[in-house]
């Protein structure tokens, strides 16, 4: 019996058990908050990128576009080539102005050491109004 309340005293590797039971947790909550960084800062980048490229479609004489997307290339940033789609154009006109839609697309997928997510693709659209050479 004096023993057993000896045990219940010892406190020797009640930290290392604790530690062990709540480091898989901590890691996964640090690991997902690196993957919402990376996350928000592919975000940014297409943002960023088909914010530029907007901008360039607008001035005079209007860019072609392959200077648009050379243009869009060189401003992104923090997006791996190989996961962009676009950018693509759709010129139109609305209340008697043109314009010009701009739409590039990145995949992301996130990776949380145990597990990966399916992929998800960010999508960035912005109109340029621009001026038609006749």
């Amino acid at each position: 019996m004096k023993r057993l309340f000896r045990l219940k005293r010892d406190q020797k590797g009640a930290a290392a058990l604790e530690f062990a039971l709540a480091a898989p947790v901590l890691i996964l909550f640090i690991v997902g908050i690196v993957q919402c960084g990376v996350l928000l800062m592919a975000n940014n980048g297409l943002d960023n990128a088909v914010g530029e490229g907007a901008r360039y479609a607008t001035i005079f004489p209007q860019p072609t576009e392959a200077q648009i997307t050379q243009l869009m290339t060189d401003r992104r940033f923090g997006l791996d080539p190989t996961k962009i789609a676009g950018p693509t154009y759709a010129t139109g006109q609305t209340g008697g102005s043109n314009y010009v839609d701009i739409t590039m697309s990145y995949t992301v997928t996130p990776d949380f050491i145990f597990f990966t997510l399916p992929p998800m693709t960010l999508t960035e659209t912005r109109r340029a109004f621009v001026h038609f050479d006749d």
